[in-house]
């Protein structure tokens, strides 16, 4: 397979962008498998755009979890993630979340559990997030986001969360009372 060739091709690849490449269930096991080869030199993967399917999601979720996997730049922005596919990439990252600065899950129907999942990565101590960016994901309550911010050291770390376009109605008014008095942007 031409992409299997490609990433194992570059031995220090650092970018792997492959946005709206229509990456195929079986593409996604193809890139993951090359990327395990040697998962600590990638540091950023952009696949906005590419439905992964259940078994995508597990294969990037296997990568996630590798120790040596140091990746920093994450966005699957437009990837019809669900909330179940949510809670496998949450668990990935439970379990390796030091590393990730940024993590772009816009225009995928997380909905509310889905933000629930991810706030369990945010309220582990080594989580050092920057920018999480999750609008247009069908959200209709942000106290979970906000609780979680309000008893962890997340927001030491946190500068951008984005959230437009999402329904949170009056739990937004609590989020931008936590973030007052931080370094962190509600945009």
């Amino acid at each position: 397979m031409v992409l299997n060739q490609i990433v194992a091709f570059n031995s220090s690849l650092c970018l792997c962008r492959l946005s709206d490449c229509s990456i195929t269930e079986e593409g996604y096991k193809a890139l993951s498998s090359a990327l395990r080869s040697n998962p600590s030199h990638l540091i950023e993967l952009d696949l906005t755009g590419n439905d992964p399917g259940e078994s995508g999601v597990k294969q990037l979720s296997d990568l996630l979890q590798d120790p040596n996997c140091q990746l920093k730049t994450l966005s699957l922005c437009r990837c019809s993630i669900t909330e179940k596919q949510c809670l496998i990439l949450t668990s990935a990252l439970k379990s390796n979340p030091s590393h990730l600065r940024e993590l772009n899950l816009s225009r995928n129907q997380i909905k509310n559990t889905g933000l629930n999942h991810l706030c369990d990565v945010l309220k582990d101590s080594r989580c050092k997030l920057e920018r999480l960016s999750l609008y247009f994901c069908g959200i209709t309550d942000v106290s979970s986001l906000t609780q979680s911010l309000t008893n962890t050291k997340a927001l030491q770390f946190l500068k951008e969360i984005h959230l437009r376009d999402n329904k949170i109605g009056d739990s937004k008014q609590k989020l931008i009372d936590v973030l007052r008095d931080s370094n962190c942007k509600l945009m």
